[in-house]
């Protein structure tokens, strides 16, 4: 791979890899680097035999934040595009129908952090560092921070984290909820990619149905949640790897899924 590739774009078996590839600005993001993680997620999307996804950063940050030196030349029309750049970028890769993992080595900042919240969840570094300090520049978050972020660490919290402007340690990370778990730098990449090495092993059509069941149900009444999830587990017992995973479960055998 070149050295002046934004995204590295790797295949470990069936898990992806992505890795910014910005180190010497801290993988700032640029609309370059958006647009080229865009292109790598639709990638990913296109390749059948990806079953998850592991996003991270090369050097010392998972991202930085966003490229402050790109953005001081932004007119208001421009922020607006650049804004609606970074959160259809992040949209698309929440909806890649097979978990994401951010793996964050390092500084996960503004743009970072709201980056490392469109992932499914979060294995940090014990040196990771999480905060929105938009405020610190007279700005706000841009791509996702004053809702993603909110959902999951909650109201006051997201209001420490983006009006206060000051980072956390990925122990408090993991303690509100932002980071499912912590481990020392130089087990974080390995653990992210045996984690997806795991769900790979899982019924695909399953796995890609209860990420979905559980992202729509987080905007809807619980009500309509309850019967999004009834249909779908109407939906599934019809498949192909229902009954291949119940008769192997039977017949204490490994099941072979074949994602249909």
């Amino acid at each position: 791979m070149a050295d002046d590739e934004l995204i590295l774009n790797e295949r470990r078996g069936a898990v992806a890899l992505l890795t910014l590839n910005r180190p010497k600005v801290l993988n700032a993001l640029s609309s370059a680097v958006l647009q080229a993680l865009a292109s790598a997620v639709d990638d990913v999307a296109k390749d059948p035999d990806v079953r998850a996804l592991v996003l991270t950063g090369s050097g010392r940050a998972f991202a930085a934040g966003a490229d402050i030196a790109e953005m001081r030349q932004h007119s208001p029309q421009d922020a607006v595009r650049f804004s609606r750049l970074g959160h259809d970028t992040f949209a698309s890769l929440e909806a890649l129908p097979f978990p994401t993992i951010a793996a964050v080595n390092g500084f996960a900042l503004g743009g970072g952090c709201e980056m490392a919240c469109a992932c499914d969840w979060i294995y940090a570094s014990e040196k990771a560092l999480f905060g929105q300090p938009e405020v610190n520049l007279g700005l706000i978050p841009g791509f996702g921070g004053t809702s993603r972020l909110v959902r999951r660490v909650g109201v006051a919290w997201g209001k420490e984290l983006s009006c206060g402007g000051e980072p956390i340690d990925a122990e408090t990370a993991q303690r509100i909820g932002l980071a499912n778990r912590v481990f020392e730098p130089d087990a974080l990449l390995d653990a992210a990619l045996g984690a997806g090495e795991t769900i790979a092993k899982k019924g695909p059509v399953a796995v890609a149905l209860a990420k979905r069941l559980i992202q729509e149900g987080q905007g809807a009444d619980v009500r309509v949640a309850h019967a999004l999830e009834q249909q779908g587990f109407g939906a599934i017992s019809s498949t192909h790897d229902r009954d291949e995973g119940m008769d192997a479960f039977l017949e204490k055998r490994e099941a072979k899924f074949q994602g249909r």
